[in-house]
């Protein structure tokens, strides 16, 4: 797929690893969590990122019921909440933010966490979306494309005119079942690759304007 960044309408980025660089603290809590509940870490972590925390520990644990996967996934988070002293802006982010701000394109943040946790790391960040959708606004996480067809339809723009930028190949699989346009970090494989975020900045301000 040839993606027209001269038709995009708006971005939506997901959060952890794309617009805030938040793996250690992720990777920390899930291995502290994996201890708990006596899960082989290296198996937790082969599944857990950008995944809802139900949806993974489901996975791990699929002799738990509900109530049982309600109070781990809540115990999975806990851990995070208050865990942010290496959490930062990815390297790019600000560049691109900006050349959004200049370009007058909307965007938006579809994350797999909840909005507590959504809302700490991305003020630690110094980021500040217009638009958050978090796991609390679907009724089901990614690779469920719901998050960024929310996200486009809060924008008022067509998901088909959107790009959605990933560094987890459910959260692409997401923005792919939405109709979007893709564009993927840490080689992995969209209809854009991108090294960083200042590259995928770098394509935008310099795309031919749409007839």
């Amino acid at each position: 797929m040839v993606v027209e960044l001269s038709v995009l309408e708006a971005v939506l980025f997901d959060m952890d690893g794309t617009l805030v660089d938040s793996d250690a603290a992720v990777e920390r809590a899930w291995r502290r969590w994996a201890a708990e509940y006596g899960v082989d870490p290296a198996a937790a972590m082969a599944i857990a990122h950008g995944s809802p925390a139900d949806a993974t520990i489901r996975r791990l644990l699929p002799g738990l019921d509900d109530v049982g996967v309600t109070v781990a996934a809540a115990r999975q988070l806990a851990l995070q909440y208050d865990d942010l002293s290496d959490v930062t802006a990815t390297p790019g982010a600000p560049e691109l933010l900006a050349a959004l701000a200049r370009l007058g394109l909307p965007w938006a943040v579809v994350t797999s966490a909840d909005a507590r946790l959504a809302e700490a790391r991305l003020d630690a960040a110094g980021i500040d979306p217009p638009v958050l959708v978090t796991v609390e606004d679907v009724s089901a996480g990614k690779p469920d494309p719901q998050g960024y067809l929310r996200a486009a339809d809060l924008l008022e723009v067509s998901a088909a005119r959107c790009l959605v930028v990933e560094d987890a190949e459910v959260g692409l699989a997401a923005g792919r079942a939405a109709g979007a346009m893709t564009a993927a970090l840490k080689g992995l494989e969209g209809d854009l690759c991108l090294d960083d975020l200042a590259q995928l900045a770098q394509q935008l301000e310099s795309a031919p304007t749409a007839p």
